[in-house]
């Protein structure tokens, strides 16, 4: 331990940490509105303002470095002997940084659900995440009293962290933050369990190997149920034409297997993703259930009203009668829209293929109508 920090300095920075604490309490009401202020800056500053967005991301990575420096340094200064800070401080710092994540990526979580989808599951918990972090009774209830809960809680938060600040300031694709994220999540969570190798053997070994497997394969494979949180689905239509010059779906009919026979069928999607950021998008078709096509594009962001992409089928079975449905997805495997439509042989039974572009998500606000100035659209 350096000489300057003395067990005297500790105790006075110790308690100026406490008279601080003291006086931000009655304040600390104000903490959440800000911190949803800032994700919803963030996530509509991201085309405009990249800088802006990728600082605000910044400063939530810099106060979860001060909640793991403050564990970090508490431990070390605890195993020499000391001062350290009471266990109600460290955790009403820990209940506000909990509060500036949930409420920070809040927004992108409710922006970028899939609200027909099981990703609107998703969305609640982070929703009831984000009410408990407020109300004391129950947060101060889990910390004390569920540690491997409260352990799952600060892991989760973890993950919301790099989930929606990597695309921002690193222009990573959602895969790879979702990956990250997920690893990330896993480091995080496994000392929640450590308590099973308290008494070292074979069994309690392989109890800790397989919960941390079952983590990493859980997150996995419920990735379709987690919204990509730097992308969301504008606008969809389904056409018998489209105007590749304009990007724009033409024309109207009913979907009837003559129709599509003859024509086939358009799937147009727009995507907004933030500027600078390209992806690969899947457009998966399923007939009655079963998968039968899946067609890649590639998008780049920076357009406020979504990068427009289409696929365009042709090969449809001898019998296309049914319950169709297309998957709009990243290429990590998360859902960004889906589009259901019926083939009849009756056209009053039919779905029609109007062409009109449906707006979706978000846009159905049209809450860029608040944001003053106008983006320059990029093809």
């Amino acid at each position: 331990m350096p000489p300057y920090l003395t067990s005297r300095r500790l105790a006075q920075l110790q308690a100026l940490v406490e008279t601080l604490i003291a006086r931000l309490k009655p304040w600390s009401w104000l903490w959440p509105p800000v911190a949803f202020g800032a994700g919803l800056g963030s996530f509509f500053l991201v085309d405009r303002q990249q800088w802006l967005g990728a600082a605000l991301a910044l400063g939530l990575l810099l106060a979860w470095l001060l909640l793991l420096s403050e564990s970090l340094i508490g431990r070390c200064l605890a195993r020499r002997g000391y001062p350290t800070l009471p266990r109600g401080i460290s955790t009403f710092i820990a209940q506000m940084i909990h509060q500036e994540t949930l409420f920070f990526t809040l927004p992108f979580v409710l922006a970028t659900t899939v609200w027909n989808s099981g990703q609107s599951l998703y969305a609640l918990l982070v929703m009831a995440m984000a009410l408990l972090s407020i109300i004391d009774p129950l947060y101060y209830g889990v910390a004390g009293r569920f540690r491997s809960l409260y352990f799952i809680f600060h892991a989760h938060c973890v993950f919301l962290v790099m989930l929606v600040t990597l695309p921002i300031m690193l222009h990573l694709t959602t895969g790879e933050s979702l990956k990250l994220a997920l690893a990330a999540t896993l480091v995080v969570a496994l000392p929640s369990f450590l308590h099973l190798l308290k008494r070292k053997s074979p069994k309690r070994w392989l109890a800790f190997i397989a919960i941390a497997l079952l983590l990493a394969l859980g997150g996995f494979a419920g990735r379709i149920w987690v919204p990509p949180a730097s992308l969301w689905l504008t606008g969809s239509a389904i056409s018998p034409a489209l105007d590749i010059q304009k990007r724009q779906p033409q024309g109207a009919t009913a979907l009837t297997p003559e129709a599509l026979q003859a024509e086939g069928l358009y799937v147009y999607s727009a995507i907004r993703a933030p500027r600078g950021l390209s992806e690969t998008i899947t457009h998966v078709w399923y007939q009655n259930g079963e998968r039968l096509d899946s067609v890649a594009l590639e998008i780049a962001g920076g357009r406020e009203k979504g990068y427009r992409a289409w696929s365009h089928k042709q090969n449809f079975p001898d019998d296309p009668r049914g319950d169709w449905r297309v998957d709009i997805m990243t290429a990590g495997g998360q859902r960004l829209g889906l589009l259901r439509f019926h083939v009849a042989d009756d056209p009053a039974l039919a779905t029609r293929a109007d062409s009109h572009i449906q707006p979706a998500g978000i846009s159905l606000l049209h809450l860029r109508k608040l944001v003053p100035g106008q983006l320059k659209e990029a093809p």
